[in-house]
């Protein structure tokens, strides 16, 4: 028998592996971080729960979080990001595919003649704060050279910076992307108006004939600004269960968003920052969306692929910063709170509430001034309501990410509530509870918050399950499977 001296392993996370692999448990252990599919911060409960049989009174079931190996129960941390944690957002981005492709297709509770409905795909960008480094393309694809009179690589940290930061309008930057979910409420509201008007109709009138439903994602460009990408459908008075009528077709859609675009403008007036009149960029795409498309053309799959892929991004192109910037200590400036109401670690400070200076963040020189430009204009009283202190991570965005309207399709919460009732089956089955399950058994329980994340050595594992299933999603793209 050979006999392993801890002390001399150098690494605490491995001390803490090899103490984890040597507990009899060890098994519990391992299958509850693949269960998490590899989880970077779960959640940790501690509690107990019961299952009854509520014609006779009898506890089928019941389970302790001492029972677990560590005394706590993992749960998944749920967060969409992807900079934060790649297994659960690819989930976030799973969901959000199902819930696009239902509005284009047909599926989860959304007939299949949706699909004969007019539908395009819209992107509404940034307008232009100052010139920025950038590869152009001439008309036949190839790259020119860069007003800075290079070639940029794709990779280039300087592709969406400034050219002159000195003379970049920052301000109205931050302010645009502050007010980007409000030009999107103004887009629609003029989208229904220069419809009715197309088809002839006053706004009333089109109201009980048709109804525009879309679902919507945010992107961050390079240089730090929002940009929208949506699907826009036209339905039935009675949303996607009936079609529109006849004379709603793609063309009059795509004339409509069009003419649309360049009147949802807002002016926002302040003795610092002047007079501006913020609204959407002159660069405005709509394509329609093709049922059986060709490989040139957009299809349901694509659109909803791409969709998907941009709720979980964040804000990794611009390179700005994943969590909030202060903490509670921090006079409740920008509170980042992770489940049950416990503080996240400061990233701006140490905790002790004094504000970390903006040159040690980890952030590009543009980033950081654009940070710098919402914590300035968070403090006049005129922009106090944009709460910029709170989203300067994200340069001043404040809005949700993925949004749609109520008659699009399915919602998140549905395709959430489906997954925990197959789970509750699949539990009861191994349970060997009855076969009616959740009909004839009430689960009981009580949970407190304990923590979040891993131990070190737990951690570890968690790092194998994600390169082991990141290697396997390789391995089924390429047709190894």
């Amino acid at each position: 028998m050979v006999t392993l001296d801890l002390r001399h392993v150098a690494s605490p996370a491995v001390r803490d592996l090899l103490h984890l692999l040597n507990h009899p448990d060890f098994d519990r252990a391992q299958q509850q971080i693949e269960h998490l599919g590899g989880c970077t911060e779960p959640v940790r409960l501690t509690g107990h729960t019961a299952a009854v049989d509520t014609s006779t009174g009898e506890v089928l079931r019941s389970y302790t979080s001492s029972e677990e190996p560590t005394g706590s129960l993992l749960t998944a941390c749920g967060n969409r990001r992807s900079s934060r944690c790649p297994a659960c957002s690819r989930l976030y981005a799973a969901d959000t595919y199902h819930l696009i492709r239902a509005g284009l297709s047909g599926g989860k509770t959304v007939p299949d003649t949706v699909r004969t409905h007019p539908r395009v795909f819209t992107t509404l960008t940034a307008p232009s704060f100052g010139p920025v480094h950038n590869r152009p393309t001439t008309p036949s694809g190839d790259v020119r050279p860069c007003r800075c009179r290079k070639l940029h690589e794709p990779t280039d940290p300087l592709l969406g910076t400034p050219l002159n930061p000195a003379t970049y309008d920052y301000a109205g930057a931050v302010l645009l992307n502050a007010h980007a979910s409000v030009l999107w409420a103004r887009f629609t509201t003029y989208l229904r108006r220069e419809i009715a008007a197309r088809l002839n109709l006053t706004q009333k009138a089109a109201r009980t004939v048709l109804r525009v439903s879309f679902a919507k994602v945010a992107e961050y460009q390079k240089r730090g600004l929002v940009h929208f990408h949506a699907v826009i459908r036209l339905d039935g008075p009675d949303g996607n269960t009936t079609p529109p009528p006849p004379h709603a077709t793609v063309s009059v859609l795509t004339d409509a968003i069009r003419a649309a675009a360049p009147r949802a403008r807002i002016t926002v007036v302040s003795d610092a920052v002047g007079e501006r009149e913020l609204g959407w960029g002159q660069q405005l795409d709509v394509r329609q969306i093709a049922t059986f498309g060709t490989d040139t053309e957009l299809t349901d799959q694509a659109v909803a692929a791409y969709v998907a892929k941009y709720a979980t991004k964040s804000t990794d192109a611009s390179g700005a910063l994943d969590r909030a910037l202060f903490c509670r200590p921090c006079q409740g400036r920008g509170a980042t709170l992770l489940p049950r109401g416990t503080p996240l670690a400061c990233t701006a400070c140490d905790g002790t509430g004094q504000a970390r200076p903006l040159p040690r963040l980890a952030v590009a020189r543009h980033v950081r001034q654009m940070i710098r430009t919402c914590w300035e204009l968070g403090k006049l009283p005129e922009f106090a309501d944009l709460k910029l202190w709170k989203w300067a991570h994200m340069l001043g965005f404040r809005g949700h990410f993925s949004t749609k309207s109520r008659s699009y399709s399915t919602t998140l919460g549905a395709l959430r509530a489906a997954r925990r009732v197959w789970r509750t089956e699949q539990a009861c089955a191994h349970a060997g509870l009855p076969e009616s399950g959740p009909a004839t058994t009430l689960v009981v329980g009580h949970w407190d918050y304990l923590g979040s994340g891993y131990s070190p050595g737990a951690a570890l594992l968690a790092a194998h399950v994600r390169h082991r299933k990141e290697l396997e999603r390789q391995l089924a793209a390429e047709g190894g499977f």
